[in-house]
């Protein structure tokens, strides 16, 4: 049943809109886990021609998302804490990992880093999920 679920999801990623328009790349799913990766762009420039912190938070919520549905029932946020620490440079290939910290049968608790290719913390985010007693709807 992992293998079935990694691999739905992983399908359901590739053809999802906003990770196809936003360059994220899932890297590595596995139960309670995900990794998704991109590159920030010149189109993801706030006004001071920084990366605008709503591409940031688009990585950290696609490695959320992946993460607390990785257990094959639908999952829903319902609170994400970030902390921008570091701006990534135009160009910059940036990993965001979500970790799950503790999971009952109806919330989950996960921990998210991003990080740049030199290793680089750029961000923290503390995220809670609501889990739906419903298998995923791609299963």
């Amino acid at each position: 049943m992992r293998q079935k679920i990694d691999e739905s999801i992983r399908a359901q990623v590739l053809k999802e809109p906003y990770a196809i328009k936003m360059g994220l790349t899932l890297r590595h799913v596995d139960e309670g886990y995900a990794l998704v990766e991109m590159v920030f762009t010149s189109e993801m420039a706030n006004i001071f021609g920084m990366v605008h912190g709503g591409a940031i938070f688009s990585l950290i919520d696609e490695a959320f998302e992946i993460a607390s549905n990785s257990h094959g029932t639908s999952a829903v946020a319902l609170n994400m804490n970030v902390t921008y620490i570091s701006a990534p440079a135009i160009g910059d290939t940036v990993k965001a990992e979500a970790k799950e910290v503790s999971r009952t049968r109806r919330t989950a608790t996960y921990a998210i880093t991003v990080n740049d290719a030199g290793g680089h913390l750029l961000a923290t985010c503390n995220a809670l999920v609501y889990r739906k007693e419903v298998p995923l709807p791609f299963l």
